[in-house]
């Protein structure tokens, strides 16, 4: 009973194309081990934890004791919080303040899961389409949220029938007939297609990083292989620059469409107000 699985997890990690982490070294090492197959089936679920433990701590660190003339923790986090403020209203206005919270944990979850697959022995989360599509849903659900809090039932499908406002009897028959249902559908399908377009590009983008680097450790060992050396030629490190690069575009582009989404939703007065 135990030998496809055992076969199967041994086939998985032969076909892996990324560098190996902590958790696959130990499940390669202790393959009958509960608690190391355990590991391994909630890899993705673990990495993501420590990323939210580590985010977690350094808040309360940077909160715990605030002075007026701050230390150099409490200084960078000040910092960072403020710039993601002005990220947010740049694109929104002031009324986009309200939405910081939700926008700037986004970008700072994800840059942190970005990153955590360049430190060795670690893996990036986002390289998983299930952790990319279930931010993306995140994202969906609070859009819509935020539409019908802000918009109310009969607006929110308003905007989704593209708010049509006809003019006399021809006009009202072709709104209600052709461009009511129409527009209906079309936005829906529109709305649906966001997440997948959000998760898909970061997915990605951060898998292909991983990927690349992975290949190019591989083939670094694979250089000096014919001296039985123990190491390798570390080919890996030029791309790691080109990584970090590519992580933080990924979770500004994630977290500015997410702020684009929202204030699509949002009333014409606070867009006509911002313009």
């Amino acid at each position: 009973m135990r030998r496809p699985r055992m076969e199967s997890s041994l086939a998985s990690e032969q076909t892996s194309l990324e560098a190996p982490n902590i958790i696959t070294l130990l499940h390669h090492s202790f393959p009958e081990s509960p608690a190391v197959d355990f590991l391994h089936h909630f890899e993705v679920p673990f990495f993501s934890a420590i990323v939210i433990l580590g985010l977690a701590v350094t808040a309360r660190m940077a909160s715990k004791h605030p002075t007026i003339v701050p230390g150099k923790l409490q200084n960078a986090v000040e910092f960072l919080v403020d710039s993601l403020d002005q990220f947010v209203c740049g694109v929104m206005g002031p009324i986009g303040r309200q939405f910081t919270p939700f926008i700037g944990t986004l970008f700072l979850y994800i840059l942190s899961m970005n990153l955590i697959g360049l430190v060795p022995g670690m893996h990036s989360p986002t390289s998983n389409i299930n952790t990319t599509v279930a931010l993306a849903v995140t994202v969906f659900f609070y859009v819509q949220y935020t539409g019908i809090c802000k918009l109310g039932i009969s607006g929110y499908l308003d905007h989704l029938a593209g708010s049509p406002r006809p003019k006399g009897m021809g006009g009202y028959l072709i709104a209600v007939f052709i461009a009511v249902p129409f527009n209906f559908v079309l936005h829906t399908i529109g709305e649906i297609i966001k997440p997948l377009s959000l998760s898909v590009r970061l997915f990605g983008n951060i898998f292909g990083e991983d990927v690349l680097i992975g290949q190019m450790m591989l083939l670094g060992i694979l250089a000096l292989s014919f001296i039985h050396s123990p190491v390798g030629i570390p080919l890996q490190f030029p791309f790691y620059l080109l990584a970090i690069l590519t992580s933080i575009i990924q979770a500004v582009v994630f977290s500015l469409l997410s702020v684009i989404y929202i204030f699509l939703m949002l009333p014409h007065e606070a867009a006509g107000h911002h313009t």
